[in-house]
Parts: structure tokens; C-alpha cells; sequence
């Protein structure tokens, strides 16, 4: 048998393995500021790896999710920063946006070919399929390349933590795969917004709101123009749109609010818009339509529009034509969600995304897996990565 034969053969035979091994993961609640949770889903993955052999190293993080890299190959002695890109990164994330308790609520269950559970989709399905790889791998050799597998734990808030890991990798990667979950269509993801998640804070003055109203400074009021004047940014025709997705304030129902907070949510699609509407935020909040009220921005995450460059096309037509060898067909969407993957395309590390085992309604109690993707997707990635040379990548 060839190698390709052995390894996609081995893939098939692993269907139930991979199902558990999802199970396992998903049965953890691992909401991205849960750091426990999140180490004990990366601990369950450095066990089934050791188990198969490949040696695992954890990148500790402070806050949030510690790294975990994977490797299966030998680096050159000499790699460093400065060297040509190496190696082939299959790359996920641990977390979760599930509040602790979800588990107990819907935990792992599967009806009539579909799993569910939280983050079953969104992306435990995507590690586990990226495990098995490396496995695959290193069972029957076959890589043109060292292959390093990345799994973070904070992508979910901005990988405030993970993005230096992540960037620190695609300097040192020929080409990324990311496993977020395949598109409903069937379809992985060639194109991304960037995003940009901040938080405003605005300060007012107390008073009573019958006996002393006039000397009340309302920070709600503040809060409520600033909200219109944002929105107000939002540009549909460029890709460009602005939601004020959490509010709070305020102190009792019979006193001038005297603080109030919200959370922006910008998406984007060409780089050169970022600072531009960024810039007219910041104005925003500079400005007072309150007399006397003041407010402050910070920054709470961001991430980088995914745009696919003349080699991450040839990178993602391999993978379609790896997928119908494997029998099934796929095409490339854009989204606006944003993932990790637009740091490693921003460093200039040819990447294709959700390429993953196939999903919806991430985010949502209904979020589902297919689980009969699980073993095709593998199969298509380990493929494609047979087939880099071949294809000069």
C-alpha cells in the first residue's frame, strides 16, 4: 500500500476513536476564562498523543489557556525566525464562549448522525481531527515537512494571550491549516472580517432624580448618544459594521446614573479600514454629548482579516482537489467571523481555514456536528499535506 493508502485507511478505521476522544473534550466545560477547564481539555489531548507517541510541549499562559505544540518530525537544528519557513501547522482552539455549567445542562449526546454539545462544533471537533492527523503521521510517515500541532485557549476573546504563540508559529510555517469547523455548505473558509472588541466607560455625577436632578450628570444619557453616534458608523457597503453588544450602568431606578459601560464590536474587511473607523470611535468617546461626563476606551481584543494571497490560493485549490479524491466536494466562502487564522495570513503564512469536521449554529444551545465529516475531513488534510511538494508549497 502507499502511504496515502495506508493513511487514509487508518483514518477510517478511527471513526469511534475520534468520536470518543470528542466526547471526552466536549465533556469539559472550557469557557475561555475558565483556565482550568480549558488545561484539563489540552491534558486530555497531550494524553491520546502520548498514547500515540508524539511528544508535546505546554507554552504556559498567565490569564487564560496554556499552548499546547505538538510535534511530529524533527525541526532542522538551525531553525530559527530568520530560516525559511518549515513547517506544516494544524492549528485549533480550546476554549469555549460556554459559561461553566453547560456540560451538566447538554452534555455530549448524538441523535440520528448529529452530535451536539457545547463547542462540539466550535472547535473540539476540529482538535480532535487534528490529533488523529499527526497520528496518522506518525504511524506511516509520509510528510514533506515537520508537522507542528498548535492548540491554543483563549481564541474566543481575541487570543490576547495566544496570538504572540500563534504569530511566533506562522513565521516558522510553509502553510497553516486551521480546523475551525467546515461551513454547513460543506465549504471551507477563504476570506474573514477582522474585528476589533473594545470597552467604554463612562463617568457622570449622582444626584437624586427628584429632589437634586439638575445637579445629576447622567452617564446612562451619555452612554445612549454614544451608542447612535457608533452605529452610525456602520457601513454595509464596505463590509464595515459596528454593534454596542453590552450595556450596563447605573446605581438605582431614583438616582442620575452616575457611570455606565458598554462593549463595541467592530468588523472589518480591508486592513486600511481599521485605523479609519477606529479613529472615529475614539472621537466618539472623547467627545462629551453630556456636559460633563467622561469616558475612557480600552482595547479588550482584536483580530486580523484572513485574505487569501496568490499562494494561499494554490494552497486551497490542493485541498479541493484533495476532497473530491476523498469524495466529496468543496468550494471556499467568505465570512464575517474572524479566527486565528488571519494572524498567521497576516505574518504571511499561507492559510486555509475551516477546514474542520462540518457544523452550524455555533455559539447557540442548537450547536451541531456531522459526525460522518469526521473522517473524510481528516482524510482530505492528510492528502493534501502528502500532495505540498507536488503542488510547490
Amino acid at each position: 500500500m502507499s502511504t496515502e493508502a495506508q493513511i487514509t485507511a487508518w483514518l477510517a478505521s478511527q471513526h469511534q476513536a475520534m468520536i470518543d476522544l470528542l466526547r471526552e473534550t466536549v465533556d469539559i466545560d472550557s469557557g475561555s476564562y475558565n483556565k482550568a477547564g480549558i488545561d484539563a481539555v489540552g491534558a486530555a489531548i497531550e494524553r491520546w498523543l502520548a498514547g500515540q507517541g508524539i511528544p508535546t510541549e505546554r507554552l504556559a499562559q498567565a490569564k487564560h489557556g496554556d499552548c499546547i505544540r505538538a510535534m511530529v518530525g524533527a525541526e532542522p537544528a538551525a531553525a530559527s525566525p530568520t530560516n525559511a519557513p518549515t513547517n506544516i501547522v494544524l492549528m485549533g482552539h480550546r476554549d469555549t464562549v460556554f459559561p461553566d455549567g453547560e456540560v451538566a445542562q447538554r452534555p455530549f449526546t448524538i441523535k440520528d448522525g448529529i452530535a451536539y454539545g457545547p463547542g462540539v462544533a466550535d472547535m473540539k471537533a476540529g482538535l480532535v481531527m487534528n490529533a488523529f492527523v499527526l497520528a496518522a503521521f506518525a504511524k506511516f510517515g509520509g510528510a514533506p515537512a515537520p508537522l507542528v500541532g498548535l492548540f491554543t485557549g483563549d481564541e474566543e476573546i481575541g487570543s490576547p494571550e495566544g496570538r504572540p504563540v500563534i504569530e511566533a508559529e506562522a513565521r516558522r510555517a510553509r502553510v497553516v491549516f486551521n480546523s475551525e469547523p467546515g461551513r454547513v455548505s460543506g465549504n471551507v473558509v477563504t476570506g474573514r472580517k477582522g474585528g476589533v472588541f473594545s470597552f467604554f466607560r463612562i463617568t457622570g455625577k449622582a444626584a437624586h432624580s427628584g429632589g437634586n436632578f439638575i445637579e445629576g450628570i447622567s452617564a446612562i444619557e451619555e452612554l445612549a448618544r454614544k451608542i447612535q453616534a457608533i452605529h452610525a458608523l456602520t457601513d454595509l457597503e464596505r463590509g464595515i459594521t459596528l454593534n454596542v453588544g453590552l450595556v450596563s450602568g447605573g446605581q438605582s431606578v431614583n438616582t442620575v446614573a452616575p457611570w455606565a459601560e458598554g462593549q463595541i464590536d467592530l468588523r472589518y474587511v480591508h486592513p486600511e479600514d481599521r485605523d479609519e473607523i477606529m479613529g472615529k470611535i475614539e472621537a466618539i468617546i472623547a467627545r462629551s454629548f453630556v456636559p460633563g461626563t467622561k469616558a475612557e476606551l480600552t482595547i479588550k481584543g482584536e483580530f486580523l482579516p484572513l485574505n487569501q494571497t496568490p499562494v494561499a490560493k494554490r494552497l486551497f485549490e490542493l485541498y479541493v482537489q484533495s476532497a473530491a479524491e476523498t469524495g466529496f466536494k468543496t468550494d471556499g466562502e467568505f465570512t464575517g467571523g474572524c479566527a486565528d487564522s488571519g494572524f498567521t495570513a497576516a505574518v504571511g503564512a499561507p492559510t486555509i481555514c475551516a477546514v474542520g469536521p462540518v457544523g452550524g449554529k455555533a455559539h447557540s444551545p442548537d450547536e451541531f456536528l456531522r459526525i460522518d465529516s469526521l473522517v473524510p475531513r481528516a482524510q482530505a488534510m492528510a492528502r493534501a499535506i502528502l500532495k505540498l511538494e507536488a503542488a510547490g508549497l
